[in-house]
């Protein structure tokens, strides 16, 4: 059950809208189910009974105040039941409405000087609360944090009831847009409310950004409205940020400024990533091998950093997990601006779903995020990753740990009793696997395809490290369908000069193997990862000849060349 506080200044305005079915499909039936006086005249039962006479009687209180009636006098809280649950009757909405009231200070039970509401009904799922702020006695209500009072109600509420029981908030979550805000981006053909979309903006010009300059530069190409608040020296204090388009009655921009959009998105908590942005780790000098594309280089090294933010997540220093967790937030919004097509539509909504896991009661020691947020800078510079060749591998790579990263980050969000973080990572391990799927179907074909052409005695000495190495998991390895692209990938890393045997060795002892969906698929990517980042135990071989050729560790040789043949032609 999800209720949303908001305050406006036209009783009457918003009375028309809750009973207007002329043009909102969604409204069906609208009527009371509750008021404070159950034989308040209803416009949606009695024909004689008017909008105006209502809102009359809902602002009667306020009226008396004349010039001292506050200007946001209309308190309004929609409450929603979620998808599947049973449809509640009048007289349990009756009852809903009457606890929030009270909860919130708005109407304290056996308050006879209360303020006015009244509960409208005008769909089966949810009703829309309105009340005037000012009481009989002419005081204002004592309604402090009633967004949040009315949220603990509503979770007792859901339990008394057999509602479907969402997750308890710590205060940290980015406000929501307002019923008015949502009304208002569907009138615009917007995809979401300009609150949201402002939030997206920002969070993507950020992931990676090394300096305030690169920042604001990053959120002008994003084609936002961009107003600085100076100081009288020229410093800038603050910033603020508007869609396009999106304008008030009097045809000025709407601004919502960063700490408005979210808490961590405030100048100076994003000056905070910024400092000592030039003791960055450089990119390994691994990275700059010959062969591989830019994009390809910048995921290997997000999926290093990542790989460190695995370990730390598991250190028990819960201010270095807190700011990993803010570095993968960056990592993700990198991969998604420089991804395409259904890759890129999946990994923005992780990204959109993984900035609630980011944010906790939990100070995070800035320092540690480093490493991912040059990774992010790396990603977002080095350009659009290709869904083939050595982009398309490297993706699917960095999304493997990325996935593995996630999941580690809602169970320490779950040991904490972070509710609803634990589950926003969880939502955006989903969008990820989604991405992972469309991203390694490529490279994977192409490397099943290449090991099931290798020459028997090939594939024999593959088969015999495997045993060798991982005796306990050799028979499941084999059933598996990327078993091939297994063994692909141990050919190369051969015939590029390493051992085989101490590869798979240390890629089976990163992490455990035994819950993975396919423990083949995991080692492909720990191999070609390893293969890339781990200087050759001996000379590489010569290559094959093409028709035998296979990938390269890191950069999908086969891909590459699949890719190089079709340039040509």
């Amino acid at each position: 059950m999800v209720p949303d506080v908001s305050r406006g200044s036209r009783t009457i305005g918003l009375l028309h809208y809750l009973y207007r079915t002329s043009d909102i499909e969604a409204h069906i039936d609208p009527h009371l189910a509750a008021a404070y006086d159950p034989h308040l005249p209803d416009p949606g039962r009695d024909p004689n009974a008017t909008f105006s006479d209502l809102a009359a009687d809902l602002d009667l209180w306020v009226n008396a105040l004349g010039d001292k009636a506050p200007n946001k006098h209309v308190w309004h809280c929609p409450v929603r039941t979620a998808p599947g649950d049973p449809t509640l009757s009048d007289d349990e909405w009756a009852t809903v409405a009457r606890r929030i009231l009270a909860a919130t200070g708005i109407a304290p039970d056996g308050d006879d000087q209360a303020c006015r509401w009244i509960a409208v009904r005008h769909a089966p799922d949810h009703i829309h609360l309105v009340a005037t702020l000012v009481r009989a006695d002419r005081t204002r209500p004592r309604h402090h944090k009633d967004g949040t009072r009315a949220q603990a109600e509503c979770r007792k509420i859901e339990k008394e009831f057999g509602l479907r029981r969402l997750k308890e908030g710590d205060g940290t979550a980015a406000q929501r847009p307002t019923t008015a805000e949502r009304r208002k981006a569907e009138r615009l053909g917007q995809d979401g409310a300009s609150r949201e979309l402002l939030r997206e903006h920002v969070h993507r010009a950020l992931a990676g950004a090394t300096n305030e300059a690169e920042f604001f530069d990053r959120l002008a190409a994003e084609g936002v409205r961009i107003k600085k608040r100076l100081a009288p020296s020229g410093d800038v204090l603050g910033y603020s940020v508007a869609i396009v388009g999106d304008r008030n009655k009097a045809g000025e921009p709407i601004w919502y400024s960063g700490s408005k959009l979210a808490p961590d998105l405030s100048l100076p908590r994003i000056r905070k990533r910024f400092t000592a942005s030039a003791e960055m780790p450089e990119p390994p000098a691994v990275l700059e091998r010959s062969g591989a594309t830019a994009p390809a280089r910048a995921r290997h090294f997000a999926a290093q950093a990542t790989g460190e933010a695995l370990d730390t997540l598991a250190s028990g220093d819960d201010g270095a997990a807190a700011a990993q967790l803010i570095g993968v937030g960056e990592v993700l919004d990198a991969l998604a601006q420089t991804s395409l097509g259904s890759t890129r539509t999946e990994l923005r909504e992780a990204a959109r779903h993984f900035e609630r896991a980011t944010r906790s009661h939990i100070r995070a020691k800035d320092a540690e995020m480093y490493a991912l947020r040059r990774a992010a800078n790396q990603v977002v510079h080095s350009g659009t990753a290709f869904g083939h060749g050595p982009d398309g591998a490297a993706t699917a790579l960095v999304l493997d740990i990325v996935i593995l990263a996630v999941v580690a980050a809602a169970r320490w969000h779950a040991a904490r009793n972070h509710a609803q973080q634990a589950e926003a990572a969880q939502r955006a391990a989903d969008h990820l696997r989604a991405a992972y799927q469309v991203t390694a179907a490529t490279p994977l074909a192409a490397m099943r395809a290449y090991g099931q052409r290798l020459p028997a005695p090939v594939r024999q000495r593959q088969t015999n490290a495997v045993r060798t190495t991982l005796p306990h998991l050799a028979d499941r390895l084999q059933a598996e369908p990327g078993w091939h692209a297994l063994t692909a990938v141990l050919d190369q890393a051969e015939r590029a000069g390493h051992d085989a045997t101490t590869l798979l060795t240390k890629a089976a002892a990163q992490r455990e193997l035994d819950s993975a969906d396919s423990i083949s698929d995991v080692l492909v990517w720990r191999l070609q990862h390893l293969g890339y980042i781990t200087p050759p135990a001996s000379p590489p071989r010569s290559q094959r000849p093409r028709s035998a050729s296979a990938p390269v560790s890191a950069t999908s040789t086969v891909a590459h060349q699949q890719t190089s043949r079709v340039r040509r032609r």
